[in-house]
């Protein structure tokens, strides 16, 4: 009798795990035809209304929308204060609106000075440049972090633009005075990437506190700015 309970029991276990096996395979199975099936498909770019025609399988899209030109454009300003976010079109506007005490200024040949560098802390100067129908933004950064006993200032130009724009621009940062000079040239930034990614892939003018008082003159700082198309 026991025997007989005992084989019962064991065949209503091997029934119930295949019956779950089976469940679980098929829901495999479908997950991965499902799965292939979004592989094929294309899906628009989620700014498809602000311009963007491509297409993409789900999982290129997620990595094309993070870079994608048509998103937003931040506020070029550096800075974490202004949160605004809009079209390309749309930056110069704000930026006169909200930001009105920045200097713009004509012209291929400008001098960008940076005025009271000694203050303490991390500070940042910006001015605009106009040339060949386009606004350029030029950032001074001076960070709090320290290298070697001395503060670093960083110096970038960002386009207002896109980044395929900004491949048609060099520009060339200079401090010099009667016997020195220290010069960077490369093509600017768009405002799609910020000051910050510039600054983390070293494509900048960076010079250290010391660097900066050979250059200064009572404290503030001049530096020549040239733009170029190329």
């Amino acid at each position: 009798m026991h025997e007989i309970i005992f084989q019962i029991s064991t065949s209503i276990i091997a029934l119930t795990f295949y019956a779950f096996y089976r469940m679980s395979f098929t829901a495999s199975v479908r997950n991965l035809v499902l799965e292939k099936i979004a592989n094929t498909v294309m899906f628009p770019c989620k700014f498809a209304g602000s311009g963007c025609p491509l297409t993409f399988s789900h999982v290129e899209k997620v990595e094309h929308e993070e870079l994608c030109e048509f998103r937003p454009y931040c506020c070029p300003c550096p800075g974490a204060s202004c949160k605004w976010q809009g079209s390309l079109s749309e930056v110069m506007g704000h930026l006169m609106k909200v930001h009105k005490s920045i200097t713009t200024l004509q012209g291929e040949d400008i001098v960008f000075l940076a005025t009271d560098i000694n203050l303490p802390g991390a500070v940042d100067w910006v001015m605009m440049q106009s040339c060949f129908g386009y606004h350029f933004m030029l950032v001074l950064e001076k960070q709090e972090k320290f290298q070697d006993g001395n503060q670093m200032f960083y110096a970038v130009v960002q386009l207002i633009g896109a980044k395929k724009e900004s491949e048609n621009f060099m520009y060339r940062l200079e401090l010099a005075t009667h016997r020195r000079r220290f010069s960077w040239e490369a093509s600017p930034r768009s405002i799609h990437e910020g000051v910050a990614h510039a600054i983390s892939l070293s494509d900048c003018m960076a010079f250290d506190s010391q660097t900066a008082q050979l250059f200064a003159e009572n404290g503030n700082l001049g530096i020549n700015v040239t733009i170029s198309m190329v």
